[in-house]
C-alpha cells in the first residue's frame, strides 16, 4: 500500500475540492479514513461536503476557503494547517480550470490565470509538503494532470502546455522520491462529466459521450492507482487505447488530426 495508514494527526490536502474530481477524491479519502482539509473558493460548498464527510465516516475534516491564483494566500496554507495541529501525508493537486479557442484570441490575462492554477499552485504546494513526507519517509501525491497533456493540443494550447508541464513535474519527481517511500501519482483522464467544460469554446466538447467518464469512477481509478504505488494513472480502457495510439502517430500527423478534430 503507497497510500499512508490514517493518522489522527495527518490529514489528505485537496484542491478543488468543492466540485467534479477533488470532490470525490475527498470523499475516497474519507472513506478509507483519512481525515481531509479541503481547499477551494467556494466556502459553503466546501462547508457542506465537510459535514457529510464527518457525519459518515467519522474523520476530521476542515475548511480553509482560498483563492489559488492568488500567491499569498496559497503560501499561508502551509501555516494555517500547521496552526490547527495537522501534518500532510497526501497531497492531491487537482484545482483547475480549462481555456479553449484560438491561442492569438484569447484573453492574455486570463491564460496567466490558468497557469497559475495548474502549473504554480502544484508547485508551491508540492515544494512545501514533500520535504515531510520524505523525511518520514511515507506519503502520497495525486496531481491531476490529463490526457491533453500527452501531446499539443490545438484550440486549448494553453491548457495542454499547462497539464503537460504538471505530468512532467509529476513523473520526474516521483522517480527521485520513490526511494524515500513517497509516491507521485499523475492522474490523466480524458473527459469527464464536471463543471471544468462547461464552455462551448473548448475542444473537448467534440469528443463523444460515449467516451466521457464519471469523476466518482475517475477518483477511485486514481486511488487505487495510488495505492499501488503507480506513476500515472489513465481511467478508461478506450482513452488508455487511445492515448498509447496517439503517442506512436508521427508528431505532424497528430497536430493535423487534432487541429481539425478540435476546430
Amino acid at each position: 500500500m503507497s497510500l499512508p495508514v490514517p493518522d489522527p494527526r495527518a490529514i489528505a490536502l485537496v484542491t478543488g475540492a468543492s466540485s467534479g474530481i477533488g470532490e470525490e477524491l475527498a470523499r475516497g479519502l474519507a472513506q478509507r479514513g483519512h481525515g481531509v482539509v479541503l481547499v477551494a473558493r467556494r466556502q459553503e460548498r466546501l462547508k457542506a461536503l465537510a459535514a457529510e464527510l464527518s457525519s459518515a465516516y467519522g474523520v476530521r475534516a476542515e475548511v480553509i476557503a482560498c483563492d489559488l491564483t492568488d500567491s499569498d494566500g496559497r503560501g499561508e496554507l502551509a501555516d494555517r494547517i500547521a496552526d490547527l495541529g495537522l501534518r500532510v501525508d497526501i497531497l492531491v493537486n487537482n484545482a483547475g480550470f480549462g481555456l479553449g479557442g484560438l491561442f492569438h484570441r484569447s484573453d492574455p490575462e486570463a491564460q496567466v490565470m490558468q497557469l497559475r492554477v495548474l502549473c504554480e499552485a502544484p508547485v508551491v504546494l508540492l515544494r512545501a509538503f514533500l520535504p515531510g513526507m520524505v523525511e518520514r519517509r511515507s506519503g502520497a501525491v495525486i496531481n491531476v494532470a490529463s490526457t491533453a497533456g500527452m501531446q499539443p493540443l490545438p484550440n486549448s494550447a494553453g491548457y495542454g502546455a499547462a497539464k503537460a508541464h504538471l505530468l512532467s513535474l509529476s513523473e520526474a519527481v516521483h522517480a527521485e522520491v520513490k526511494r524515500f517511500g513517497v509516491t507521485v501519482t499523475a492522474l490523466c483522464p480524458g473527459p469527464v462529466f464536471t463543471e471544468l467544460f462547461n464552455r462551448q469554446d473548448h475542444p473537448v466538447e467534440r469528443v463523444p459521450r460515449s467516451l466521457w467518464l464519471h469523476p466518482d469512477k475517475v477518483a477511485e481509478a486514481a486511488l487505487k492507482g495510488a495505492e499501488r504505488g503507480k506513476r500515472v494513472v489513465i481511467p478508461g480502457g478506450p482513452i488508455r487505447v487511445g492515448s498509447a495510439l496517439m503517442r506512436l502517430t508521427p508528431r505532424a500527423l497528430e497536430l493535423r488530426l487534432l487541429e481539425r478534430m478540435s476546430r
